[in-house]
Order: C-alpha cells, then structure tokens, then sequence
C-alpha cells in the first residue's frame, strides 16, 4: 500500500519515458473510453469546464494552474467573501481570459450543468463535504490537502468518489514529480537496502498571530456559509482568512496544513497503509495567542506491512528558529521552494499592497522534507522535487535527482480519458495519509497513544477518541451517514 495508483505503473516504465509523459504534462496519454455514467461526453477536441471554489490563497494558485493546461477553461469561481471573488474575476480579465460566472453559494455552482469538474480550495471543514456533493451532481473533484476534517467524512467522500464514478485527485503534488517518483523507485528497489523508518521533517517559520477580538461580519462575507458545517461562533479575523488553520472547528493545525505532504511522502516511501499504533506529544509553545492547534508536535505512527515486518514513521513539527538536516532547506538540492503560503502580511504604515515577511530573511531557514532510513544508507527529500541519497557504511553520495511535472494537467488527463487508474494521487491514498494527521492530533489532544485497527479503519477500545475522529455537523451542512 501506499503508492499504487498511475504512479506504480509509472514506477514500472523507464525514467526517460517517464518524463517525456509527465513532464510535458501528461499530454500525450491515450484516451479511454468514456463511462456510461458520464453527464456528458467530452470528446477529444472540447474544453474541461472547471470551476475553482475557494480562491483567495491556494485557489488562487488553482487559477493559475488549471489556466495553463491545454484544453481547459476557468469557467466559474465560488467565494464567500465578495472581495476576494471580484478581485479573482479581475485578474482573470487581466490575464486575458474569457469572464468565467461567479456564485457565493456551491450548491448553486453544483446545480450548473455545463461545469465539467471543481476544484477545491476552500477551508478544510469544507473539504469533504463539496466534494461529496460535486460527486452526487455529477462533476470531477479536485481537492486540496487535507482531503478531509475528519476520518469519518474522508472515508464517506471515497465512498462518493467510488459510487458516483468519478474522477478525483487530491493535492498531493509530489505525487506528479517525476523527480519523486524517481526517489520512490529507489526506495522500492534496495537502492539504500531494507527501508525500516521514515521521518517527515515540518520545520516552518510560523509567527504569533496575536489576539483578535469580536467584531461585526465584514460587508460582503457570507459568514454563516462560510462557517458552513462549523458551529457557528463570533466573527474575528483570527477564525477568518488563513489563521482559521489553527482553530480547531475549521483546520487541522500545522500537521494538516504543510506537513500532510510529508507524511504523504514518508508513508508511500515506507510502502505501508494504515498505522496500527499512534502516539502524539507537542504543545503551543512561546506563544501566547488565539491559537488552538499545537506549534510543535512529534507523534510516531508504528506499522505492520504486507511482509510482516514493522516499519515507523516520526512526524517533526517545529515553528521557530531550528537547524538544517541532511542538508534539506538550505538549497544543495537545488529544489523547488516550499510554497510560503501565510508567511506573509501587509506591512504596516506601508501601502497596502507591500508586503513584509513573517518568517526568516533567509527563506532557506525552513526545512520541509523527509528522510528515509536504510540497511545500506539513508535517503531525503528536500521540498517535492529532489532528493539525495547516501549509501554503505561508509555513508559515500549516491544517487541524486530534480524533476518537476504537473498535477493539474494529470486531472485534466483523466476527466478526459476517464481512467481513474491514471490519477497519480488517488482519494483512496489520500483518505489513507489523511487518517494520519487525524490520528496525530487525537492523540495529542487526549493525550494517549492509541490503537489503530487497519481493517476497520478505527480506533480500538477508545471511545472518546472514536466520536473526535467523527466530527459533527451544522444543519443543513451535514456529512451523510449513508453515500
């Protein structure tokens, strides 16, 4: 388990065709044929109609990728906050591109029937729930990490995935990096011999973001659907626009946010599903703000794979001055940058549209990656496109690699073909690592290891643990029990 999918069977094609695949943006994949369930045939010659919901930060890189690809037309936004969708409407007019509608409201986005696909990029309580819905209307889903809030509705969305016979891919980037699944075959293959233990490294510059009191809903923000499934609490800016990461009703602190990648990474480097065992310890140091979510955070996942031999995984979340490791973060990779998503803010007594950083001056100072440990060596993996390898006892440099391919384009290519086997990060690998970042957190916050059972995909013995996994729901926002 945990990296199956298109990647495997790419796994098993030589690099070099690989990347004329990939790189060029997965352009030159055979159509399938089309399933019968599909609401309306999209020939080989007509354009995807996307619709991106949520899009003011990642959104608005959704924008921008999905403008890129061949084929493909932005043809509606969906925001709550009115600003933020007039300002998108705007810098798509500046680039050139046809005006795409605009909605408030999904559901009245999900009723348009020329809409082929939706992307999200909403707040992460939103997550499951649009895509569960852009299942039963009949459109393909797009869906940025963390693909859900919850275990419980991260397993009824494959559910919908599977039922409604759709397309789905989730953003786990790395997974299109053809220089990643270069680092994957070598772990696969004995490169650095017998793979035992995986440690996904999330040292990110994170500032206070203070104390925010009540205040009136700005004008133009729907608020109460905005909040959506959430319970419904006073306004203040630090629920609103990106701190809503570190409030527990709406994000999944920093193990949801930028370290789901690396866990992602860890667990398909390790070849493993499913933890048996969890065990979570951190707290919210330095700090003493509005935020809920734990600054830093160590947990350790303990796996039983195919063979029968136990493998682990040590999560690292730090969010301060910190060092490098194995050389990740501080540019001998020659990798892609991290995206600095919230590491910035309007400077003050500045023109609004300066900006001043909230991390280090040297970007560098971040170290976001992973190593793997082996029998024969050791290999890491700098960001989501490079990695290096260290081999024999006399740790001596071994392979090295960078390549960068796009994941987006790969959506596009299966909405089109409509092979869900080609999708190179399937919702079911993605509910997988997902599971991971819901078991770190209930472990912290209740402050015991837990027991994981891999079949029935629950907790065992703890029932306190069992409904946080589940969640709750705000009428009419409400996760169905049955899909």
């Amino acid at each position: 388990m945990g990296f199956d999918g298109g990647l495997m069977c790419a796994l098993k094609a030589s690099r070099r065709d690989f990347l004329k695949v990939t790189g060029a943006g997965v352009a030159g994949t055979a159509l399938g044929v089309t399933t019968s369930s599909y609401a309306r045939i999209i020939g080989a010659n007509d354009r995807v109609r996307v619709a991106n919901c949520g899009v003011r930060g990642r959104g608005n890189d959704h924008i921008h990728g999905f403008s890129k690809v061949p084929g493909t037309e932005l043809a509606a936004l969906c925001d709550v906050d009115e600003s933020v969708l007039n300002h998108r409407l705007g810098d798509i007019e500046k680039m050139g591109l046809p005006k795409p509608k605009s909605y408030v409201d999904v559901r009245k986005l999900l009723e348009d029937k020329e809409i082929d696909a939706i992307s999200i990029a909403t707040p992460n309580h939103w997550h499951s729930l649009m895509g569960i819905w852009a299942c039963q209307a009949g459109k393909d889903v797009y869906v940025e990490k963390p693909c859900s809030h919850n275990t419980f509705e991260g397993r009824q969305l494959v559910r919908a995935v599977k039922k409604y016979n759709r397309i789905c891919q989730h953003g786990s980037q790395w997974r299109s990096n053809p220089g990643m699944v270069e680092a994957m075959k070598h772990l696969s293959d004995g490169t650095i011999g017998d793979v035992y233990m995986a440690r996904a490294l999330c040292y990110k510059w994170r500032a206070s973001i203070g104390h925010a009191t009540e205040e009136s809903v700005p004008a133009g923000v729907h608020y109460d659907l905005w909040t959506g499934p959430a319970p419904l609490k006073p306004f203040t800016k630090n629920r609103f626009h990106y701190n809503w990461h570190w409030i527990w009703d709406t994000g999944n602190g920093e193990v949801g946010n930028q370290a789901i990648h690396e866990i992602d990474i860890a667990r398909a480097g390790l070849g493993v599903g499913f933890p048996v065992s969890v065990s979570a310890m951190g707290g919210h140091f330095m700090f003493h703000d509005d935020q809920e979510t734990p600054n830093t955070l160590n947990a350790t996942f303990c796996f039983e794979a195919a063979d029968g031999k136990r493998k682990m995984l040590e999560l690292e979340v730090r969010h301060w001055i910190t060092n490098h490791e194995a050389e990740v973060g501080t540019g001998a990779y020659g990798a892609s940058a991290v995206p600095p998503a919230g590491l910035t803010t309007p400077a003050s007594k500045k023109p609004a549209d300066k900006q001043q950083s909230l991390g280090p001056k040297d970007a560098k100072t971040n170290t976001v990656g992973n190593i793997f440990y082996g029998s024969n060596g050791y290999l890491a993996v700098d960001g989501y496109d490079a990695y290096k390898t260290w081999v024999t006892d006399e740790v001596v440099p071994g392979p090295t690699g960078k390549a960068s391919g796009d994941h987006y384009a790969n959506f596009i290519d299966c909405v089109r073909s409509r092979r869900s086997q080609d999708i190179h990060s399937p919702i079911e690998e993605a509910h997988i690592s997902t599971t991971l970042v819901h078991l770190a957190n209930a472990s912290y916050r209740l402050g015991r290891t837990m027991r994981f059972d891999p079949a029935q995909e629950q907790v065992i013995g703890d029932e306190e643990a069992t409904r946080l996994l589940h969640g709750s729901y705000r009428a009419p926002y409400v996760v169905p029990e049955e899909i």
